[in-house]
């Protein structure tokens, strides 16, 4: 595995090219292609019925996935990694279950390299917000068992959950302080906040960052935030149209504690819905859903280029029947193709 200084110089140089990028910054509405459906649950003695929630980086030239496995009881966690999506199918999943990560509910991962500590940081849902450390991405042995951000839910989330549930973690750091945003299902996003220095501990002052109360569904749950550059953070959100399909709306903010300014934020205008993808053959999929930005910085500052955006998302057969969790939830590749760079 690389050193932690390969990671810092590496960082040094995404982050000039994404400066330059800025010029030809985010479109005001996008166009994507789609591929065929890449990854799928195996047929194997863990019955898996979907593959969801990827999170991906590349690091010189493989990618590594992580992403919630599905079953009627209940969700765990899979590492894989590739090096051509073409081969992405037959990739060996390593579940983590194995691992001291542990059995139980684990879900909806982000993992990103944490360069004040030298360690890689596996985030989940579990109940909680929960966190594992581990020195080598590429070792599935090598994860931490499990620490939860809070001692309990925020009382704030608790005042405003209603019948939803606590959902899809994500941390994003500025030059002083570390965010994690979370959802509800219930018409919220919230950010919670602890200094870089401190994290991963005192992760509190939690408040609303964004809400929609009159629908609760515009504003449901799978958020992404990226840097776009020293003046430019992206936010996306699942949403489930009126159609009953997801899909992502956006919006930018100039701070990530500031108000965010809608971008592509509504059904005739989304961020990556079916209706703006073009699907390479028939369209597998209606549903736009969790997923993540390919990423080749790979640090704790979750910085992208706003060229020629990738982003692995989740989707599903629509003829399929079933209940939510025994879905059968497939992974593929969205390919920006309307870039402005």
């Amino acid at each position: 595995m690389p050193s932690s200084s390969w990671f810092i110089a590496i960082g040094a140089i995404a982050s000039s090219v994404c400066d330059l990028a800025t010029a030809a910054s985010l479109p005001s509405s996008f166009e994507w292609s789609s591929s065929a459906a890449l990854i799928a649950a195996k047929d194997d003695s863990y019955d898996i019925a979907g593959i969801k929630d990827p999170s991906i980086v590349e690091i010189d030239g493989t990618y590594h996935v992580f992403t919630s496995t599905a079953k009627d009881a209940g969700y765990s966690l899979v590492y894989l990694n590739f090096t051509n999506f073409e081969d992405a199918h037959s990739a060996t999943f390593n579940y983590l279950e194995n691992t001291a990560i542990g059995t139980g509910y684990r879900a909806a991962p982000q993992v990103f390299y944490f360069e004040p500590h030298s360690l890689w940081y596996l985030i989940f849902q579990n109940g909680n917000a929960a966190y594992s450390t581990n020195e080598n991405i590429g070792d599935p042995a090598g994860w931490s068992a499990p620490t939860n951000f809070f001692s309990s839910e925020p009382t704030i989330i608790a005042d405003n959950i209603g019948s939803g549930y606590w959902v899809d973690m994500w941390v994003i750091c500025d030059d002083e302080n570390c965010h994690l945003f979370s959802s509800d299902d219930n018409g919220h996003l919230y950010r919670s906040t602890t200094t870089l220095g401190s994290f991963p501990e005192g992760m509190g002052d939690t408040a609303i960052a964004l809400s929609d109360d009159a629908n609760i569904y515009s504003v449901y749950e799978a958020s992404n935030v990226y840097r776009i550059s020293d003046e430019e953070y992206l936010l996306i959100v699942e949403a489930i149209g009126s159609d009953s399909n997801r899909y992502f709306r956006s919006w930018t903010s100039n701070n990530l504690t500031g108000t965010w300014t809608g971008l592509a934020d509504t059904e005739s205008n989304p961020f990556a819905r079916s209706d703006n993808v073009v699907f390479d053959g028939t369209a597998w999929t209606k549903s736009i859903s969790h997923g993540e930005m390919i990423r080749t910085e790979v640090n704790q500052t979750m910085t992208i280029s706003p060229c020629n955006l990738r982003y692995l998302y989740q989707g599903v057969d629509p003829s399929a029947t079933a209940d939510y969790n025994a879905l059968p939830w497939k992974l593929g590749l969205l390919t920006q193709t309307n870039s402005a760079c």
